[in-house]
């Protein structure tokens, strides 16, 4: 199957709800032992939450890493080169499945990336490795592929009329590790661990806003192997749509759609 074709338009459409892990995350990460830091941001998308680790540490020099050149484009465009505090803001394309660092970190980062990557967990020990003494890795993940929006996604490529095109296309419910899993795992790397889960409760506005949210992210690789076939992919969109909106109702001031998301901070040993 291709790779999913990213569109960071209709990722950050709903920017503010995606950039709120991101910053509660950050928010757990303990001070950096390097200074000036270095830090590495491991599926930057389009790097609207890169800037983030600027605001905290403003010297840093932070490079934001991607494996899609539609998102690195619009992250070199709208957000490299020196930041306000003497800092630095950098983009480079990698892929998670096989990135290794080759230099010393203060902080390893990634927002909502490893969901993609099968068996991210095999690679915590080279990015552990990389850290400096006293530097953390912190990144979460999405927890909700039991969820409706997903398990309708799910079911409707393994239907009849779509599983020869799609049964292969999506994300299976192990795509991430339990939290217990993740403090085992990092643990057991030698770090002290801070892990723990969230459910946000997000009040989306506007017509179909539950399919406009899963258009930008876990529906990428539907679109993309239906992109030379607009009559399908439209017919997929109709179906889909609808299960939706029986899923996940309008209310009176918007359509509430529960989000579950893992969250890891794991400091190695001064």
């Amino acid at each position: 199957m291709p790779a999913p074709v990213w569109d960071p338009a209709q990722y950050l459409r709903h920017a503010g709800h995606r950039a709120r892990p991101f910053a509660d995350l950050l928010a757990r990460v303990p001070e950096l032992p390097g200074d000036p830091p270095r830090i590495a941001d491991l599926g930057c998308g389009p790097g609207n939450v890169t800037v983030f680790l600027a605001d905290r540490w403003p010297t840093a020099h932070i490079t934001g890493y991607d494996n899609s050149p539609e998102m690195l484009d619009k992250a070199a465009v709208d957000h490299e080169g020196p930041t306000p505090g003497g800092g630095r803001l950098d983009f480079a394309h990698a892929d998670a499945r096989t990135w290794t660092p080759d230099e010393p970190y203060d902080l390893i980062i990634s927002n909502a990336t490893l969901q993609w990557v099968p068996g991210h967990a095999e690679r915590f020990p080279d990015w552990v490795t990389a850290l400096k003494p006293g530097a953390t890795f912190a990144f979460q993940v999405p927890g909700n592929f039991p969820a409706p929006s997903h398990q309708l996604m799910r079911e409707l490529a393994h239907s009849a009329r779509w599983k020869d095109r799609l049964a292969d296309t999506l994300r299976h419910d192990d795509a991430v590790l339990s939290p217990e899993a993740y403090l085992e795992k990092l643990t057991g790397l030698g770090c002290t661990a801070d892990v723990w889960e969230t459910t946000y409760i997000h009040l989306l506005q506007g017509e179909d806003p539950v399919l406009d949210w899963v258009k930008g992210t876990g529906l990428r690789p539907v679109l993309t192997v239906l992109a030379d076939d607009p009559r399908a992919r439209e017919d997929f969109l109709s179906e889909y749509r609808a299960a939706l909106r029986e899923a996940y109702p309008a209310g009176p001031h918007g359509t509430p759609f529960p989000f579950r998301r893992i969250f890891a901070v794991a400091t190695r040993e001064a």
